[in-house]
């Protein structure tokens, strides 16, 4: 199936959406393309997993100026560190002994978060 019928399988189907946000190129770029393609509201949300204040300031104001209704941001730090990194820890979860693997780590909890948000907000 090519990639226009399943966009156009899809157009007018779809009210609102929750977008992963992080402000860089690639989401920002999508906000509107969804807008545009889907015809929906773009909620973004980003996850606070310890990653600074420096990391998070000024999202909103991007989120909303690339066309989202808004943007949550979620402090996710003690649930991230509780259920995900510990486990992950003690499961010796480390590639080649050294590397340990955050961004992979976190994904099931920022994924589990979106649907909370999405539930919220009515998408």
């Amino acid at each position: 199936m090519s990639e226009t019928k399943k966009v156009d399988g899809l157009r007018g189907k779809l009210n609102k959406v929750v977008l992963a946000y992080s402000g860089g190129l690639d989401t920002s770029v999508v906000v509107p393309w969804l807008r545009e393609n889907y015809g929906c509201d773009v909620v973004c949300f980003t996850a606070d997993l310890g990653q600074g204040a420096s990391e998070l300031e000024g999202l909103e104001e991007k989120a909303k100026a690339s066309g989202a209704s808004q943007l949550v941001v979620k402090d996710l730090k003690e649930e991230f560190v509780r259920d995900y990194v510990f486990p992950c820890l003690r499961a010796g979860a480390v590639y080649e002994r050294k590397y340990l693997l955050g961004t992979a780590i976190a994904r099931p909890v920022i994924a589990k978060a979106m649907v909370d948000i999405a539930k919220e907000v009515g998408a």
